[in-house]
C-alpha cells in the first residue's frame, strides 16, 4: 500500500557541522531564521545526539514550507550536509527510507529509533 503525502505532519532538516564548518553552519542556520521566521531553529548539538553520529542542529518546519526552504537550503548550504526527512510518525522509516540528502550520505544509528 503506497502512502498519503497528507501523512506528513511536518519535515525536520538536520544540518551536520564540524569545528571548521561551523561558521557555515551558523550562516546557514541565520539566513533560515530571516528568511523562514515560522521554521523552529532547534538548538546546536555539538556532540552525537540520538541516530546522528556528527555534531548539527535540526529545523523543524510545516509542509507548506518544503518548497521553498528546501531549494534555499540546497543553494546556501556551502557544502554542509544536510539530511532533510519527513514527520510522519514512523521515525526509524522517516530517517531511512524516506530521507533526502543533501552533500554526503552519513550513517544513522538506528538502534535509537523507534520503529
Amino acid at each position: 500500500m503506497l502512502a498519503a503525502p497528507d501523512t506528513i505532519s511536518g519535515w525536520h532538516a538536520h544540518v551536520y557541522f564540524d569545528p571548521a564548518s561551523r561558521p557555515a553552519a551558523e550562516r546557514l542556520r541565520e539566513a533560515i531564521g530571516l528568511a523562514f521566521p515560522e521554521a523552529v531553529l532547534g538548538r546546536w548539538h555539538d556532540v552525537p545526539v540520538g541516530p546522528h553520529a556528527r555534531a548539527m542542529y535540526q529545523v523543524a518546519f510545516a509542509p507548506g514550507l518544503l518548497a521553498g526552504l528546501l531549494p534555499f537550503i540546497a543553494l546556501n548550504r556551502e557544502g554542509l550536509t544536510v539530511l532533510v526527512h519527513p514527520d510522519t510518525g514512523h521515525a526509524k522509516a522517516d530517517h531511512l527510507h524516506h530521507a533526502l540528502w543533501m552533500g554526503a550520505v552519513l550513517p544513522l544509528d538506528a538502534s535509537v529509533l523507534p520503529d
